[in-house]
């Protein structure tokens, strides 16, 4: 089972009890806090099901997951230059990140769907010709 969610613009496979680093919020970052993603691109049940495709999200779907912690990314090297101008800049970044671990997919479930009535059948009456009306 897996799910696909948006979070800060970047779309996210998220299964249950995998660990992976998110952007960083400020006002979810404590530890042992929960975050809900309700924003469900695309679910993905067990075994045979069909995979459940949002328009563009999928209503009722959320995802779960609880903070582990806050981390810093990998170092990022950035580097200006522009030749025979003796002009070099460096200058690095580590981008802060939040470890999360998955917990629950929820997916709403669909009630059954109900059975319409059959549509009556017009009736054509029959219309008098011009000749018949004058005999």
């Amino acid at each position: 089972m897996y799910a696909i969610v948006e979070d800060s613009g970047t779309q996210i496979k998220l299964t249950p009890g995998a660990v992976l680093d998110v952007d960083l919020r400020q006002d979810e970052a404590a530890e042992g806090s929960t975050i809900t993603f309700d924003r469900v691109l695309a679910l993905k049940g067990e075994g045979d099901d069909p995979a459940k495709v949002g328009t563009p999200y999928l209503d009722g779907a959320s995802v779960t997951a609880e903070v582990i912690g806050e981390i810093k990314g990998d170092k990022i090297d950035v580097i200006k230059f522009k030749r025979r101008k003796n002009y070099r800049r460096k200058a690095g970044h580590r981008q802060r990140l939040l470890r999360i671990r998955v917990g629950d997919i929820l997916a709403k479930k669909k009630a059954p769907a109900k059975k319409k009535a059959p549509a009556k059948k017009k009736t054509s009456a029959k219309k008098k010709t011009p000749a018949a009306s004058k005999e």
